[in-house]
């Protein structure tokens, strides 16, 4: 989300009657590719751009392809195939060994609705959200780059642009949705039309919640900033330093009225050292849908806060369980603050992402599925 907010962000500052741009969107792959679907890159005619499809193999040809979608004024598509032994092909020989998808996308700025708005609409939301966009349709060069977003089926049915398949992708769309997966699907129209429409799942950047104000918590504050995570701390704001404001920090008072908004892609770290205030802190934690609880400390302290709160009535369940990691962070035998918040960081991104957190070298499959 860290990317299409920065987009989105320098979008807002072209100067539209001396400028024009187009969005680069890695639409598909298939294989090994250093960048994922949805990845994304804002060029200008000038050949300034910000974002990136690839981990540098494919910019400058990208660049120079959205450039052409501008001059046109027409979007297009274009396969770079790294499996192919052709010297000729961008990116042969940079060991993707994969099949990549880009859609160049000319932006129109009268157009409200045009990729960059739709995106507006949805960086911030903290619900999932999904666009489909027609990634290739030979019979009707018009649907190219079409996007739909689902929110509602008579949206759908009204704005989809390829009727006899509204029904089938609104299934599939709505399954991708409630699987958090981003997928590109084929389909064949009645008269056998190949059609190639991505389905993006647009997930809530990660929002972190730190409740203390020792210096320990700054190192947390500035990688989650840097991973564009949304950042909310619970402590004094007297104690805290006054750099958090450049780290566009939400500080909130522990004994005030607003509370931070726990929601299933929230992780929670308890970092105030003092026992007492998280032992009163963590059963309020529990009541929400937070995704990951951290707590500091060695695992004899968790333990002796579970055991007290049990004694209390408060008995911490296996699902609860599940989802309190104590000590927190991985064991990657961190001494230093800056190390501990790596570790922590890291293993909350394993939790979000479903992974053991593990070295790469050690997994049997491939690093990025489907």
């Amino acid at each position: 989300m860290k990317e299409i907010r920065h987009i989105i962000e320098a979008y807002g500052q072209i100067d539209f009657s001396q400028h024009k741009a187009a969005l680069a969107t890695v639409a598909r792959v298939e294989g090994s590719s250093y960048r994922r679907t949805g990845a994304r890159m804002l060029v200008l005619n000038n050949g300034t751009y910000l974002g990136g499809v690839s981990g540098g193999c494919l910019e400058g040809d990208a660049l120079r392809r959205a450039q052409k979608a501008i001059a046109s004024n027409q979007p297009s598509v274009v396969t770079y195939d790294t499996t192919r032994d052709d010297h000729n092909q961008i990116g042969v020989g940079l060991g993707c060994n994969g099949i990549i998808d880009v859609l160049f996308t000319p932006l129109d700025s009268s157009d409200a609705a045009n990729p960059i708005g739709l995106l507006r609409d949805r960086a911030y939301s903290r619900q999932p959200c999904l666009l489909a966009t027609v990634t290739g349709c030979e019979s009707r060069p018009e649907t190219l780059g079409k996007i739909v977003p689902l929110e509602n089926p008579e949206q759908w049915e009204r704005d989809f642009p390829i009727p006899e398949l509204s029904e089938t992708v609104l299934t599939n769309a709505r399954h991708c949705l409630e699987k958090e997966e981003t997928r590109t699907l084929h389909y064949a129209t009645a008269s056998g039309d190949a059609v190639r429409i991505c389905l993006e799942v647009l997930l809530p950047a990660t929002h972190l919640v730190l409740y203390g104000a020792n210096n320990d918590i700054y190192p947390m504050a500035r990688i989650g900033k840097e991973l564009g995570w949304d950042l909310t701390m619970v402590a004094n704001p007297l104690k805290m330093e006054k750099s958090l404001s450049v780290l566009n920090t939400r500080v909130l008072h522990p004994n005030g009225t607003e509370q931070p908004d726990l929601d299933p892609y929230t992780a929670v770290v308890l970092m105030t050292h003092d026992y007492k205030t998280d032992l009163q802190t963590l059963p309020k934690i529990l009541q929400s849908p937070a995704r990951y609880i951290g707590l500091l400390g060695p695992r004899k302290r968790a333990q002796k806060m579970f055991d007290a709160l049990e004694a209390q009535g408060i008995p911490i369940s296996d699902a609860n369980m599940a989802r309190i990691f104590a000590p927190a962070g991985l064991d990657i035998g961190a001494l230093t603050p800056e190390e501990i918040a790596l570790s922590i960081v890291a293993e909350i991104r394993a939790c979000f992402a479903g992974r053991p957190g593990s070295s790469l070298r050690l997994r049997k499959r491939a690093i990025h599925e489907g």
